[in-house]
């Protein structure tokens, strides 16, 4: 396997602070020697540290937001353990900076879940606003109706939404990056906190990464959530983050795909098309549940962020 080399140039302030926090405790500093020979479950971490579980969480959290390790839920004979695996082999830092990224900016905007341009769903669907259930639900028409812009939580078990996105901020611009975030997990009826979903994204028609949602999550109330909304009913999601650079793009902290802005053509056109679906053959068929800024757990929409020189 080659190398995996984490780069950081001095001016960014925001992963450089992430990554000094990091590494500015002796037990992360250990995590990640015990890391780079084998992956840990946080209990084990924890059994070998001689440390309580909460403890080598808190550590562990910091070390994610980092973005030097990777966390992924195994099952096993007593329900769902978190595995601990360590995402680098090395870290570099740049002191000397290009005057190019000096003048680096960044435009970013929400887009209300509703706003999609194309939907293909079967039943088992549905989109509800801060009030009620739209007009019906498990009848995939309704999502071509004009109400559906005032969603807030949309589900679906088979198919994909599409959205169009304006580009035109990234006319005569030297792009970066663009990035999308959203919060969204799995479809089951009510909820299921084991129920894998295969989700997957599509940028310009091409598949770019798929997500496996560990669940549709619930057993607890959503944070925003109005009162109306079932505790029976899926609560809230996982934020996730699709990054695409100029090199490859980017699920979270992790490379997917060597597709990036020029491959994908992003400024053509009038706008970028962001399909998310469930492909037909996927091996996950567990549905997709997509919050608005007035459900779940954080409160904001599609967010479309575009980085430039």
């Amino acid at each position: 396997m080659a190398e995996r080399e984490f780069h950081l140039r001095i001016d960014e302030e925001e992963r450089l602070g992430d990554v000094v926090q990091a590494l500015n405790a002796s037990v992360r500093r250990k995590i990640m020697t015990m890391l780079s020979s084998s992956s840990y479950s946080i209990a084990d971490l924890a059994k070998k540290l001689k440390l309580p579980i909460s403890t080598v969480s808190f550590h562990v959290n910091i070390l994610r937001k980092a973005g030097f390790i990777n966390v992924t839920v195994k099952r096993n004979t007593r329900g769902n353990a978190k595995l601990i695996s360590r995402q680098i082999d090395s870290l570099s830092l740049e002191f000397l900076v290009e005057n190019r990224d000096l003048d680096r900016k960044n435009f970013s905007m929400e887009i209300p879940i509703g706003s999609f341009t194309d939907a293909q769903i079967e039943a088992g669907c549905g989109m509800a606003n801060t009030e009620n259930i739209i007009i019906a639900d498990d009848t995939p028409g309704v999502f071509f109706s004009p109400e559906r812009y005032a969603a807030q939580i949309l589900w679906f078990s088979k198919g994909y939404i599409e959205y169009r996105i304006p580009n035109y901020m990234l006319k005569d611009k030297s792009v970066n990056s663009v990035m999308f975030s959203m919060e969204l997990c799995s479809e089951a009826p009510n909820y299921r906190n084991e129920w894998e979903s295969d989700i997957t994204f599509w940028v310009n028609g091409v598949e770019v990464a798929t997500y496996v949602s560990p669940g549709d999550f619930g057993g607890r109330r959503g944070r925003l959530n109005p009162s109306w909304w079932s505790d029976f009913s899926t609560q809230y999601g996982i934020v996730k983050s699709l990054k695409i650079t100029d090199d490859c793009v980017f699920l979270d902290e992790t490379p997917v795909s060597t597709q990036n802005v020029k491959k994908l053509k992003l400024q053509e056109g009038d706008y970028i098309t962001l399909r998310i679906g469930i492909k037909k053959d996927a091996k996950h068929q567990g549905g997709l549940n997509l919050f608005g800024e007035c459900f779940g757990d954080y409160a904001q929409g599609l967010v479309y962020s575009v980085d430039y020189n």
